[in-house]
């Protein structure tokens, strides 16, 4: 899909240079930016939603699991 965008300038170039540099068309560079910047604050939701969650869930954990748990980790080399 074609999208015109208005981008500064500075930020256009520096596209263009690395664009260059990686031998890659201007498109993918902008579109690799784009999925990345998504994948990184796209989780903001997901925290969002768990945070509703267990505001109104207790997820503390059983006592006797926490134990077992612990007794794990404290055999463990670290």
């Amino acid at each position: 899909m074609k999208v015109a965008v208005s981008v500064p300038e500075p930020i256009f170039e520096a596209a263009e240079r690395l664009a260059k540099q990686r031998r890659v068309p201007r498109s993918r560079l902008f579109a690799d930016a784009l999925s990345e910047y998504l994948a990184r604050h796209g989780a903001e939701g997901i925290t969002d939603k768990l945070n509703e969650v267990y505001a109104e869930q207790d997820s503390a954990l059983d006592p006797a699991l926490a134990r077992a748990q612990n007794a794990l980790i404290d055999d463990e080399a670290w």
